[in-house]
């Protein structure tokens, strides 16, 4: 009977052995490499999903300097067609005090009695361009003209979403400066 029980006991730890190793296998064979490419699975995942936030931020990031870019671009714009307009309204003010003095010269000259040197001394003609004009018209053209700078200061601030991202230079242009009794040409 001893044999018995020591074969029985022999065949039960055989057993005991084969199921154990079974279930070490079945972990190190099965489970654990699944868990292994689930891990892989989820940091290629994580990998691709910090890419995409990297590529949506230089996206972003880009299209925040485009529109940068072009508000700096539709400011200069601006500002430069206040000074056009500044100077062009200057200029058709010189033109028709011009065409007024030489007007009045014409009338004088078509007298019988005057002299040409009494008409030019009695009616100067004015220069076409680059004249003086009246203190009050000039001032009025001077204040459009910054006002007007004003406006373009205002529309790229908002464009900036109200930031005071303009540099100082920019910001001094701007300022109303004393009106001139003649244009300054840069």
């Amino acid at each position: 009977m001893a044999s018995r029980v020591d074969t029985a006991l022999k065949l039960s730890l055989a057993v005991a052995a084969l199921i154990a190793g079974s279930g070490i296998g079945w972990y190190y064979g099965v489970v654990l490499p699944r868990q292994a490419a689930r891990e892989e699975v989820r940091q290629a995942v994580e990998r691709d999903a910090e890419q995409s936030r990297q590529k949506a931020a230089e996206r972003a990031e880009a299209e925040a300097k485009k529109r940068q870019e072009s508000a700096q671009l539709e400011y200069q714009d601006c500002l430069n067609f206040a000074e056009l307009s500044y100077k062009e309204r200057w200029t058709a003010s010189c033109h028709a005090q011009h065409d007024a003095d030489v007007a009045a010269f014409e009338d004088c000259a078509d007298d019988l009695f005057a002299t040409e040197e009494g008409c030019r001394a009695k009616h100067p003609i004015r220069p076409e361009r680059d004249c003086a004009l009246p203190a009050q018209t000039a001032r009025s053209y001077s204040d459009a003209r910054e006002q007007r700078k004003n406006e373009c200061l205002a529309r790229l601030q908002s464009a900036q979403g109200g930031g005071m991202s303009v540099p100082q230079q920019q910001m001094q242009a701007v300022q109303p400066m004393a009106p001139l009794a003649q244009p300054t040409y840069q």
